[in-house]
């Protein structure tokens, strides 16, 4: 009686315990204990006017029950048959009823139950409850959304200008809308669970089941409107195609209907691998990897490779890390060690896709697609991919001037290695392609900037002298115009300029309304669709950048350049632009400027040579330590390692008497950073 009034609670972490007290009764459990179970659940159940806790509960105890009996040898409760049968048929026969309940955890536990009876039992509970799982499907896949809606309630919105306020109606046009694909749908979500449980108990039994007519039902769903039911969808499509595996693991070489009706699922689940919500594509990428393994062998396999692996190919790199990380394990099952060897061999069908999805309305696709049209160049034969290279192109130069910043550096990344592996095929679009870069490389998102940076360098490399004397012009002219930034008003210039009250003036310049209202605004990962005119596709709608902001941008690039030999004396020659730019401390962010010289120093120096850079490093001291005793954290960090950096490459000795020989006072900071980065 305490595990039963522990299920009956009203507080879940009871109900749970109930059950855990329950598996723990029923091995120690006589036949006098099995009959109590059985008629205090049962009396539960068929009360009407029990709260839906108890519903749940006993519905969790009943499932708990059934399946012990199922697994114990037969003769510790008489007439063990005869009791199997009739406690099932009343759990069948309740649970069914229970489907359409008004609590979901209800429905839920209902559909649970149906599918232990078909472990237990076998396929004949469902086909004595198909017809009615199924129409309660049918019932509830296209309702009617606003007759199931509350009453119609009218909002009130206070106009900006404080007049008559104006009306909605809650049931308009754009609740409607709202209400079709994020609602929940009274019980079709878990009527589906409620199948997906009973093909999940059936297993490879439920191979004759499966007709057209439930296919018909299951596709339906998969092309919702809502995405919860989509995903819902493709969660049962999954338990359909594991039908093809045997309970021994093998996959059915004979009754697979699985690859009887493989046409009609690879349609599907390439359509749900390109859906536009993340949790619908996960789901599909179960199913699919269950559907490919569920095939008897390879050769069946790539009967389904056009349609499904180009989708396959770009979920490896899409941007939510769950479906990022399954679809990567999954092209590992699947291609083995011939992904490469797969992509060259529908190259077709592949660069057809990726050139699509640079189209498609969600961020994270279009820069999903890019990445994967770069992987093309670098790792698949060039004389593959050559064909399709002006195409690959043109789908890049417009993914270029995405108003998305993840997509724009994603197809700068693209060109730079397109321009790398096929100079030849890439030549006629370098005239579109400069003015792009250079955009990137100004960016006001800095990882566009050092994305620009590297795309550049292999610019660099490829056409050598041609591409140099544009990119050092570049350089030149955004160092030197650093001078131009604009100071930073003296809001706040009643405060001390003591490190001691730069907490207080970051808080006032921080909390200053007039910096953070009606400015720009800029997603920061919504899967809201592509704006149209005047928006994403008009290239102008980003703020012009700062001219700190294109300095950043050229510290990287130098940095780049310095690793490239040809490139070596013209990086040298600009040292004393850039030590002259990194001087300035002017303007606001200008910790942001050192903080990029700090990091890129050592690199440049590096390129350059220890011995040819030594007779420029007393330039860079002055910004060096400014930054080391500055107030920002991540400045004085990219200090400290840019002169550990600076102390291994040089010498630690002669680096301490080159800093002791500029400026004494230095030497108290310097050997603190030393003695600290020993620990």
């Amino acid at each position: 009686m305490d595990v039963i009034s522990h299920l009956c609670s009203t507080q879940k972490l009871n109900r749970d315990r109930g059950v855990i007290e329950l598996n723990k009764l029923l091995p120690q459990a006589d036949c006098e204990t099995y009959e109590s179970l059985k008629k205090e659940l049962t009396q539960i159940l068929k009360d009407d006017t029990a709260n839906w806790e108890s519903k749940q509960g006993a519905l969790s105890g009943s499932k708990a029950l059934l399946l012990h009996r199922a697994n114990e040898d037969v003769g510790l409760v008489p007439n063990e048959g005869k009791w199997m049968a009739e406690f099932s048929d009343m759990l069948l026969t309740r649970a069914l009823e229970l489907l359409s309940d008004a609590e979901v955890r209800v429905r839920l536990a209902a559909g649970e139950v149906l599918g232990t009876l078909c472990q237990v039992i076998g396929v004949q509970v469902y086909m004595s409850s198909k017809e009615f799982v199924l129409e309660l499907v049918k019932s509830n896949v296209e309702r009617q959304p606003l007759s199931d809606m509350e009453d119609e309630v009218e909002e009130v919105t206070i106009t900006d200008s404080g007049e008559k306020p104006v009306r909605r109606r809650r049931n308009s046009s754009d609740a409607a809308k709202i209400f079709h694909d994020t609602a929940g749908w009274k019980s079709l979500e878990t009527s589906m669970k409620c199948l997906q449980a009973c093909i999940e108990g059936c297993g490879h039994r439920f191979n004759p089941c499966v007709d057209q007519a439930l296919l018909d039902l299951v596709f339906s769903v998969l092309k919702h409107t809502n995405r919860f039911v989509r995903e819902t969808g493709y969660q049962v499509c999954a338990a359909l195609v594991s039908v093809g595996v045997g309970t021994d693991g093998v996959t059915l070489k004979t009754d697979n209907a699985v690859y009887q009706h493989g046409d009609q699922f690879a349609d599907y689940l390439a359509l749900g691998l390109a859906d536009n919500w993340s949790q619908v594509r996960l789901a599909a990428s179960i199913a699919t990897r269950k559907f490919m393994l569920s095939l008897p062998g390879e050769k069946e396999r790539e009967l389904f490779f056009p349609k499904l692996l180009p989708k396959m190919c770009l979920n490896r790199y899409y941007v939510a890390e769950g479906v990022r990380i399954y679809s990567q394990e999954t092209w590992r099952q699947i291609a083995h060690t011939q992904g490469c060897y797969l992509v060259e061999k529908y190259i077709a069908d592949v660069q057809e896709y990726y050139i699509a999805q640079t189209k498609a309305d969600n961020h994270a696709v279009r820069e999903a697609a890019c990445a994967c049209i770069a992987e093309l160049g670098s790792k698949i034969k060039q004389d593959a991919v050559r064909p399709f290279v002006p195409p690959l192109l043109d789908a890049l130069l417009v993914c270029f001037n995405d108003d998305s910043w993840p997509v724009r550096d994603a197809a700068c990344l693209a060109c730079g290695n397109f321009i790398f592996c096929f100079p030849d095929e890439s030549k006629p679009y370098l005239c579109q392609l400069y003015p792009l870069f250079f955009s990137n490389l100004s960016d006001v998102i800095p990882s566009v900037r050092q994305g620009a940076a590297s795309a550049l360098a292999n610019i660099v490399r490829v056409y050598k002298c041609e591409a140099i004397e544009k990119v050092i012009c570049k350089i030149t002219e955004g160092l030197e115009n650093v001078k131009m930034q604009e100071e930073t008003q003296e809001k706040y210039g009643g405060l001390e300029k003591g490190p001691a009250t730069f907490g207080v003036a970051k808080r006032a310049r921080d909390n200053d309304p007039e910096l953070h209202s009606n400015q720009l605004m800029y997603s920061c990962g919504s899967l809201a669709p592509k704006m149209r005119a005047g928006g994403c596709m008009d290239h102008q709608f980003r703020r012009p950048p700062e001219p700190w902001e294109v300095g950043d941008g050229c510290v990287h690039m130098m940095a780049e350049l310095a690793s490239i030999s040809e490139c070596s004396k013209e990086v040298f020659d600009l040292l004393p632009v850039l030590a002259k730019a990194s001087g300035l401390h002017h303007y606001h962010q200008h910790y942001v400027f050192l903080e990029s010289l700090c990091k890129q120093l050592p690199i440049i120096a590096k390129g350059v040579g220890k011995k040819i850079f030594k007779t420029h490093l007393e330039l860079f001291l002055d910004p060096v330590f400014y930054a080391l005793s500055c107030d920002n954290a991540l400045a004085s960090s990219a200090a400290s390692t840019c002169l550990n950096e600076l102390s291994k490459l040089l010498g630690p000795s002669i680096l301490r008497a080159r800093v002791e020989n500029f400026n004494p006072k230095y030497l108290e900071p310097f050997d603190a950073n030393t003695y600290i980065s020993s620990y």
